[in-house]
């Protein structure tokens, strides 16, 4: 073998070896990929949510990147809920999403708390509800890494319809309720005098557009601003406070490096830290736009209020505690003052 052919054979081999290491070498410096995904628009609090997390992912170190679709691009909630589950979409920002596990209905579950100041004593970073939440979800093998509040939900009617229910029952007859395809809320409702129809979150701008219904429940203020030019007036019901499930594959979790996972549950807590703080000012802010919107809000007069909690204190959490069992409704006793 001459000179400039053992070059060439020795340039070969080296060529052949890198070639052969290369996938191994990528691999090893790849970032892991993390697909989050939710099914609301840049207005909404999901979305400042995941922006804030990713820049504090950055900040962290991490080695993850992520592949964030907004606005429901992979599908409405329930459907991301389930992909999170499946670990198709391993992270998501959800509703309690009951046909998985009842015990879910436990995050729509009325008069709870009354203001902001004891939502997040119950429901925010550290909150007496998040080990509850943990403990269901875990079962479907997802992790909690926060619970996102979107304000008080209420009731609103379409434009056209000129009445305004405030006592119930008695002002909720004949009304068509839009409710999502959750057991507790067709309960609620037809505990408030309404007929309720189920119906998916992407059909209800255009069913009250043309009046298949006549009004909506489960209403945050942001969603009322969302659909303001078909909306006539917002009853401030506040007859539960809405908040969402971010969530985690917990089988992914587990498959990250101690240390990634380390830097985005750290991220995770910084992003809810913060979300916390702002989310009181953004709800009242909605609010203020839809009333200058020309939305008529109405709040229930203190006999009003009243009355509506006894319907569901009497109703509701009968039928929630055949689901959770007595000991986590004794706990939700306590924290809304129930004897």
């Amino acid at each position: 073998m001459n000179l400039t052919t053992r070059a060439k054979s020795i340039l070969s081999t080296c060529i052949l070896s890198a070639t052969l290491a290369a996938p191994a070498i990528q691999t090893a410096q790849a970032a892991d990929e993390l697909m989050l995904a939710h099914a609301y628009p840049a207005d909404h609090i999901f979305h400042l949510t995941s922006t804030t997390f990713m820049d504090e992912l950055k900040k962290s170190g991490a080695d993850i990147e992520v592949d964030y679709h907004p606005g429901g691009s992979l599908g409405d909630w329930a459907s991301l809920f389930e992909q999170s589950m499946e670990g198709v979409v391993p992270m998501t920002m959800s509703f309690g999403a009951s046909e998985y596990d009842p015990r879910l209905d436990l995050s729509w579950l009325s008069y709870v708390v009354d203001d902001w100041k004891q939502a997040r004593e119950v429901y925010g970073p550290n909150g007496k509800m998040t080990g509850v939440y943990n403990e269901i979800l875990n079962d479907l093998d997802l992790a909690v890494l926060g619970v996102i509040p979107t304000g008080f939900g209420s009731i609103a009617m379409r434009k056209g319809i000129e009445d305004v229910p405030t006592n119930f029952p008695a002002d909720g007859q004949g009304i068509k309720m839009r409710v999502p395809a959750i057991p507790i809320g067709i309960e609620r409702y037809k505990s408030f005098g309404f007929t309720p129809v189920p119906m998916p979150f992407s059909e209800l701008y255009t069913a009250l557009q043309l009046g298949t219904i006549d009004a909506r429940g489960t209403a945050p203020s942001v969603e009322i601003w969302q659909m303001r030019d078909v909306i006539e007036s917002y009853i401030l019901t506040k007859d539960y406070f809405e908040h969402a499930f971010w969530v985690v594959n917990k089988s992914w979790l587990e498959d990250l490096p101690a240390d990634e996972r380390a830097k985005l549950i750290a991220a995770s807590d910084a992003t809810m830290a913060k979300i916390w703080d702002e989310a009181q000012a953004i709800d009242e802010g909605f609010l203020s736009k839809v009333r200058g919107a020309g939305v008529k809000v109405v709040d229930l007069s203190p006999e009003e209020m009243n009355k509506a909690k006894e319907i569901l204190y009497a109703k509701e959490w009968p039928y929630m505690e055949g689901i959770v069992g007595p000991e986590i409704m004794a706990m939700m006793r306590d924290i809304a003052g129930l004897k």
